[in-house]
């Protein structure tokens, strides 16, 4: 009996430490988005700023996640693939944004692409090209903070799979294009396909990083989490619808990934 008891215990407190960290804030947010009904939800999401925030997001989202798929596929391949010098420490710098906090990444791409005071700000903004302050800067500040998890994804997966297809295929005379897309590109498909959808889901939730480059002008380069951050004082209910969509759209992305997890078990 105490053994079970202690065990309802652990539970208890398990359930509540969930409860107050995740699902409490969820709910609030989530009451608080439907007061009004879900017309005036509907009618909050369809304000000029708010659309025009959600568009931003979605471009440099989807951008920054084709980027690190494209990337991240060949970084895994190299690493898995390839024995060189310093490969361990690149390894090791590809968790780099795990453990940085993403208003350092901001800052560090304003030092070099500023073009008040960059490294290459200067001569890019005389040729017309402007980083920072644009969809170029938050696209790229966007790629470093969810650089890992496409990486992540695939590397075990390589290195389940080995490299015996593969040289099979060059020696029945394949090329390394064609045997990267039938051999390599079907043995990870269903970990890229998780890596994307879990990037997709960081990239649309990023602020810290995307803040410091972004120049927050309403219609223009104003992202959704910045936008709550803008309309948590004075308009605290298009916050909240803004936040609701943000925390749907993190749930649905783990969903997919969840029942994408089960196909590719049982394929």
């Amino acid at each position: 009996m105490a053994s079970l008891g202690g065990r309802w215990l652990r539970r208890l407190i398990v359930v509540g430490y969930l409860w107050l960290l995740v699902l409490w804030p969820t709910w609030y947010v989530a009451k608080n988005t439907f007061v009004g009904g879900f017309g005036a939800f509907w009618d909050l999401l369809r304000l000029p700023e708010v659309t025009s925030a959600l568009e931003v997001t979605a471009r440099v989202s989807v951008i920054a996640v084709a980027i690190n798929v494209v990337f991240g596929v060949w970084l895994s391949v190299v690493l898995v693939r390839y024995r060189f010098p310093g490969r361990r420490v690149l390894s090791a710098l590809i968790d780099l944004p795990l453990s940085v906090s993403p208003v350092v990444v901001g800052l560090a791409l304003m030092l070099v692409y500023s073009p008040a005071y960059g490294w290459f700000g200067k001569p890019l903004s005389s040729a017309g090209v402007q980083i920072v302050f644009a969809t170029p800067g938050m696209v790229l500040a966007t790629c470093f903070v969810t650089l890992p998890l496409v990486i992540r994804e695939v590397v075990p997966v390589l290195e389940e799979l080995g490299e015996d297809q593969e040289q099979a295929a060059r020696s029945l005379g394949a090329g390394t294009w064609q045997t990267f897309r039938r051999i390599t590109v079907p043995g990870i498909r269903w970990a890229l396909v998780y890596g994307l959808v879990l990037s997709l889901a960081r990239a649309l939730g990023e602020f810290g990083a995307v803040k410091v480059v972004s120049s927050r002008i309403a219609g223009k380069s104003m992202t959704a989490t910045t936008l709550v951050e803008a309309r948590s004082q004075f308009a605290p209910h298009e916050a909240y619808a803004l936040s609701f969509l943000l925390a749907f759209a993190g749930v649905v992305c783990l969903v997919i990934v969840a029942l994408l997890r089960s196909l590719g078990e049982k394929s």
